[in-house]
């Protein structure tokens, strides 16, 4: 089976280990690393290349929307799930237009799992 790589981008720390805990009970899915910063993000995706981020809107340095634009260009092949507590309409559309495959507000926290998987197929 194969198992899918996945990059958590969250300035949040407890939020990361809740969603790696989640992730690891799917045996094909492998959190591959932790970024708390918008730049780091991106330093840790080129090294590693998951097939998955998993990208907050609010971080030091750059923020996710502009985390993504570049991403998008240096990464293509790598998918991009926003996972955010802001709900404006405006600011998810202007997430999804980055490219991103979707977008969950944090505090439905149960619907992260499908998100996950429509993201990758």
């Amino acid at each position: 089976m194969r198992k899918f790589r996945v990059l958590l981008v969250d300035d949040y720390e407890p939020w990361r280990r809740f969603v790696r805990s989640k992730l690891q009970k799917h045996t094909e899915l492998e959190v591959v690393g932790e970024s708390a910063d918008g730049l780091q993000a991106i330093q840790q995706a080129q090294q590693l290349r998951p097939d998955l981020i998993l990208l907050d809107l609010g971080l030091p340095s750059i923020n996710g929307i502009e985390t993504a634009r570049r991403l998008r260009r240096l990464l293509p092949q790598s998918k991009i799930l926003f996972v955010s507590q802001e709900s404006s309409p405006d600011v998810v559309r202007e997430a999804l237009n980055t490219g991103a495959r979707g977008y969950v507000i944090k505090q439905r926290a149960n619907d992260l799992l499908r998100a996950v998987t429509a993201a990758l197929i």
